[in-house]
């Protein structure tokens, strides 16, 4: 692990962005841009990244794009401990494999939603995690609710962690008070910050990472925030968090993929489209987004890559 680590043996830590897709117009993958975000992130201090997430839609890849993703990512990062691919699909098997190709590009750990095809029953969801822990790899729990229609709760990640399948989970129920049930509950098991606009209230709950989706446009300002609410640094991470939280809020909306990625053009980085079914922002989403980004930029928080 780099410098930038905050844990040589447990890389899920620290600042995980979760990477977009970098499509050209005609919706092919820019493996060369890709690379080029990758490294930037890591050259601005976070600490990994985790690609073919939600983010990444990953949903919209052939089996050698996704593959691919992973390999350029690690290779980019320069370290594959850095590295977190999302190895969710819809049925165990499937996971396991994308798990197993992650531990044989190089990868640190993966993560990995419940089965998402029906709201299955706490067996079930048990036997997934294990099957996919097999790989050898260590897993983080992704906990969407909203998506998945399976609550990760603290009493079920606390049977998965006693069983040897998670390490960590990504909370992303929004409901901050679970922090302190997940603690009670599962004490070892490290809480990541799993939607950027609860990041403050959960690092101050004893989060130990954040797979974060805002750093993809404003790195430097989302690491200096992350370090000082870890650090139960108020004064400098509080004032920090009200003028981002106008585009951390976005994370946790619907249209995220299409904001990130067109707040990410506006700072001129890689954005670039979404593939169908997601269409373009509509005018008033883009219009906030670009307000939102464009204050940020004009307050100083990190500098435009080119001028927009």
């Amino acid at each position: 692990m780099s410098m930038n680590s905050p844990a040589q043996n447990r890389p899920w830590r620290g600042v995980m962005v979760a990477t977009p897709l970098t499509l050209r117009d005609d919706r092919s993958i820019d493996f060369d841009a890709y690379a080029a975000h990758v490294r930037d992130l890591v050259d601005a201090g976070c600490d990994g990244v985790v690609p073919n997430g939600s983010l990444g839609e990953y949903q919209t890849l052939t089996d050698q794009e996704r593959d691919q993703v992973v390999r350029v990512a690690v290779e980019a990062a320069g370290d594959g401990a850095r590295v977190m691919p999302g190895v969710s699909a819809y049925d165990s098997v499937q996971s396991r494999r994308w798990a197993d190709r992650a531990a044989e590009a190089g990868a640190g750990s993966v993560l990995l939603l419940p089965p998402n095809g029906y709201p299955c029953e706490d067996s079930a969801v048990r036997a997934h995690y294990a099957e996919v822990a097999e790989a050898g790899l260590p897993v983080v729990a992704y906990n969407n609710p909203y998506d998945t229609k399976v609550d990760l709760n603290p009493r079920l990640l606390a049977q998965l962690h006693a069983d040897g399948s998670i390490v960590a989970v990504k909370e992303f129920s929004g409901d901050v008070r679970r922090a302190y049930e997940i603690a009670e509950e599962a004490p070892g098991l490290d809480l990541l910050v799993g939607a950027d606009d609860v990041l403050l209230e959960l690092a101050l709950a004893g989060a130990v990472g954040w797979i974060a989706g805002c750093p993809n446009m404003l790195p430097e300002s989302c690491v200096e925030l992350y370090r000082a609410a870890v650090s139960s640094d108020p004064a400098t991470a509080l004032p920090l968090y009200r003028r981002l939280h106008p585009l951390l809020r976005w994370d946790s909306k619907p249209e995220f993929v299409q904001a990130i990625k067109a707040s990410m053009d506006i700072v001129g980085r890689h954005g670039g489209p979404t593939r169908p079914p997601r269409l373009p922002l509509g005018a008033d989403a883009m219009a906030a987004v670009r307000t939102a980004t464009e204050k940020a930029l004009a307050e100083g928080l990190d500098r435009p890559v080119r001028s927009t």
